[in-house]
């Protein structure tokens, strides 16, 4: 009886494992796709006062250190969690930009930095897509990338160390240095 059991229920099991041809269904079909080309816009300079009023003479080394240029301004902050460069802070990556254009030797150091929420290993990863967006904008813009180092320090530069909005808002920033000019 034992004998006979195990044979049927391997004949069965070979039976349901067998296909027949005339009822296998079609695989699915390909879709034959052409790679899309996306329209990437070079980012323009704003157009904003600030910019406007450059001249090749205040792109000079000695414009990184006058408070009335917008060079002397070097950060660049950013929202809570977040890497997109604000469109307020334009006109700075454009003049840094333009600065770097027109001084080839010219080398700058982008600081990304977080505040203290979060591990100090997100932050440190944070701290990199913060400096990376400002260098891939400044590049846009027609700098170099052999002049731009970006850098992360997460949260260990913060501007301020209270527990409140307003000081976390100063230490989620980009600081742009010109290691060269002894800054």
């Amino acid at each position: 009886m034992k004998k006979i059991l195990i044979v049927t229920l391997i004949s069965g099991a070979l039976a349901a494992c067998a296909s027949d041809p005339a009822s296998e269904q079609d695989g699915a079909k390909v879709e034959e796709r052409k790679p899309t080309v996306v329209d990437r816009q070079p980012v323009k300079p704003a157009d904003d006062d600030a910019t406007k009023g450059l001249k090749d003479d205040s792109l000079s080394a000695s414009a990184l250190r006058d408070p009335k240029n917008i060079l002397s301004k070097r950060s660049v902050y950013f929202d809570y969690d977040s890497n997109v460069v604000k469109d307020e802070f334009r006109p700075l990556v454009t003049a840094h930009a333009r600065y770097l254009q027109q001084n080839a030797k010219a080398k700058m150091r982008i600081e990304g930095n977080a505040d203290d929420r979060g591990s100090r290993e997100y932050n440190l990863a944070l701290g990199q897509r913060r400096a990376d967006a400002v260098k891939q904008m400044l590049q846009l813009l027609g700098a170099r990338a052999d002049q731009i180092e970006a850098v992360s320090f997460g949260e260990e530069k913060p501007k301020c160390k209270d527990a409140a909005e307003a000081c976390w808002a100063q230490n989620r920033r980009g600081d742009i240095a010109y290691p060269s000019n002894g800054e």
